[in-house]
């Protein structure tokens, strides 16, 4: 009886006929979000947030606790899978114009700004000396807030460093952000299907849609099949690929690492930060470098959709790829030249992007109208 109820529901949500891979990205990051709340609520039972314990807490996870290794290793490479997957999903919806459905994009930029904020309290919580200083200089950009930053910040650490009760509260924070991240993912789910999911050309599928299943959920089985797959043999083979090994000594205060940095997923957003002189003009910088996607549906000015028919937009679009990776890879460089140079100029074309494409789309209107 569930079964043909559960097979009702997918017929009542017809997709259009067209939809590729890129559109399986959703649905892997549902699976995420699950493998990451669960393996983190199993975690948080063994887990001490005490600064002279979590360290050691950690530890005792991977060599005590039964199938600890697993769980660790699951929920730390399973946030830089999440990642690969969330920026996956960003560069289809702009490439193909879907954040067009304007609550759908609006909904997801709040998620994608949730899941930030969860990911830097967890990187927090081993208490690793890269975690403790990635946290020391990020928490202190709220000093650069005018006449309130100081006040901000003691408020924020609970006291007049990053300290016992900075860690008691990230990790309240990390715990109880992923069950707002779960309803914003309902609310995200519920306004895509009642708008209805985009397609490659970026035409209205009304008069072409077949039901969800099997269609499209065997693709979703089988890239959700595949994500795990890479999940797990990385945590096998390959455990301390994405980890910084200043992470594998506790935190110091009295000791700076000789580069701070984030984990990568962050590298991007960083190497905007550092590439403005200015400490507030570098906050500013930062969470523009997120927020500017909420610009993209009021910004959009071509009678075309998707990309999939625009050369010079499609252009513009490689290029903010190859920017964030080059801002990704500066990142990690120290603040001298010729880093501190590459930065700046792949920053100014990040934020070039979504200046340009409004332009762009404005001179293929007129091109489209010219009579020939």
């Amino acid at each position: 009886m569930l079964h043909q109820h559960t097979l009702t529901l997918f017929n009542l949500l017809p997709v259009g006929s067209n939809i590729s891979t890129w559109w399986n990205f959703g649905s892997m990051l549902l699976t995420c979000l699950m493998i990451q709340v669960t393996t983190g609520f199993f975690l948080a039972m063994h887990y001490t947030a005490n600064i002279n314990m979590a360290f050691s807490s950690v530890i005792h996870i991977v060599r005590d606790v039964p199938h600890g290794w697993l769980l660790q290793n699951t929920h730390a490479i399973g946030a830089s899978v999440f990642f690969i997957c969330v920026y996956t999903h960003i560069a289809r919806g702009l490439y193909y114009g879907s954040y067009l459905n304007k609550e759908v994009w609006v909904s997801g930029t709040a998620l994608l700004i949730t899941l930030m904020a969860t990911a830097f309290f967890g990187y927090v919580l081993p208490w690793g000396q890269m975690s403790f200083w990635a946290a020391t200089v990020i928490t202190n950009l709220l000093t650069a807030v005018p006449y309130l930053g100081s006040t901000l910040t003691t408020w924020f650490w609970g006291g007049f460093a990053i300290n016992d009760p900075t860690l008691t509260r990230f990790f309240a924070l990390h715990f109880i952000l992923p069950f707002i991240l779960i309803s914003l993912t309902s609310i995200h789910t519920i306004l895509l299907h009642n708008e209805g999911s985009n397609n490659p050309l970026g035409t209205n599928s009304d008069t072409d849609k077949i039901p969800l299943h099997p269609y499209h959920s065997y693709k979703d089985l089988m890239m959700m099949t595949l994500l795990i797959t890479s999940l797990l043999l990385t945590l096998s083979f390959f455990p301390d690929m994405l980890n910084d090994p200043e992470n594998s000594s506790k935190a110091n205060p009295l000791v700076t690492p000789q580069h701070i940095k984030p984990e990568w997923y962050f590298l991007f957003a960083y190497g905007i930060l550092r590439s403005v002189p200015n400490k507030l003009g570098g906050a500013l910088a930062l969470v523009l470098a997120i927020c500017i996607l909420l610009t993209t549906p009021f910004t959009h000015t071509s009678f075309i959709r998707s990309m999939s028919f625009r050369p010079v937009a499609q252009m513009a679009f490689w290029t903010l790829i190859s920017t964030f990776i080059i801002l990704t890879w500066a990142a990690t460089k120290p603040v001298e030249p010729p880093f501190t140079a590459i930065s700046q100029m792949a920053s100014l074309l990040y934020f070039s992007f979504f200046a340009i494409c409004p332009l762009l789309g404005w001179m293929e209107n007129t091109t489209l109208k010219t009579p020939h």
